[in-house]
């Protein structure tokens, strides 16, 4: 399976049009993947489509909008997609008492080589056992998510695709000894990841449908932008053309320039309505210094 290209990530501002549609599609495309061995132990089976959703939530929540830090969100999950001949998963210790979070996590130590996909009858079994993913291991502290993956020779995908043969996923640690048959949805879902690549569950959508920043200035060095959604009457925002991560990188040039148009869109939006506000964004969630320009609300 492929792993996920930066062209197939889709920016922030566009993200934000299709994100209730995709989180519903993704969530209902999930629902069969997810297995419960036992009470305290759940599989949630991942593919590139589930690790896209990662992916675009992660750089929805944190803002994240240049393509170096977006490529390096990518690098991380894309390890996470299954490669050919393989099942991917999350492995999640569920456990809703705080007070047993450490005891039962401790009794799981060296789960890790414990946990198997079991396909076959009786007797003429092929038992898979599932990797765990040795940057999450420590020899005395268990996680209480694990990434792991059952990787599965020709024979074991031809068994594990025709649904005559039996295939369950069991764990066999002295401390807890579960097994689940694996049922005909979830099943037939990941055999689709053993014989091809999902389709894309994001909608589809037409960018040139899509409501742009107005460009109202630009410098050599800065632009004023009106944003496509502002967040206050009059909002504008002034930033340099290369993005910098703060005022401690900003060069005095610089400065004096974002001033400047800090100055010339102030003016103009006090013009307009009366009074305006200067708010400084300066965190890493925006990923760029910037000025935000715009009329305080009066109640």
């Amino acid at each position: 399976m492929r792993e996920l290209a930066l062209a197939e990530v889709v920016e922030r501002d566009h993200y934000a049009n299709l994100r209730d549609r995709y989180r519903s599609a993704v969530i209902a495309y999930k629902r069969p993947r997810r297995i419960s061995v036992g009470e305290n132990v759940t599989l949630v089976f991942e593919n590139r489509e589930t690790i896209r959703f990662q992916v675009q939530e992660m750089l929805w929540v944190e803002g994240i909008r240049r393509d170096d830090k977006i490529q390096f969100e990518l690098d991380t999950y894309n390890e996470l997609i299954p490669k050919d001949g393989e099942l991917s998963a999350t492995l999640f210790v569920d456990i809703t008492d705080g007070e047993a979070i450490r005891p039962t996590l401790d009794r799981l130590l060296g789960v890790d080589e414990h946990v198997s996909l079991v396909l076959g009858d009786a007797g003429d079994e092929q038992r898979i056992r599932a990797v765990f993913d040795p940057k999450q291991m420590d020899e005395d502290r268990l996680s209480a998510v694990q990434y792991i993956k059952f990787r599965l020779d020709p024979q074991q995908q031809r068994l594990f695709c025709d649904p005559a043969q039996p295939a369950r996923v069991e764990i066999d640690h002295a401390n807890y000894r579960r097994e689940v048959e694996i049922a005909p949805a979830t099943r037939a879902s990941l055999a689709g990841d053993l014989t091809g690549e999902p389709e894309s569950l994001l909608p589809a959508f037409d960018p040139d449908a899509l409501p742009r920043d107005e460009i109202l200035f630009e410098t050599d060095a800065i632009r004023a932008r009106r944003p496509a959604r502002p967040f206050a009457v009059g909002h504008v925002v002034v930033e340099p053309l290369q993005p910098v991560a703060s005022l401690l990188d900003a060069s005095p040039q610089l400065l004096s320039a974002l001033m400047t148009g800090v100055q010339r869109v102030a003016a103009d939006v006090v013009r307009e309505h009366g009074e305006c506000r200067v708010q400084a964004a300066v965190g890493h969630a925006v990923g760029a210094l910037s000025w935000h320009v715009f009329a305080p609300t009066r109640s």
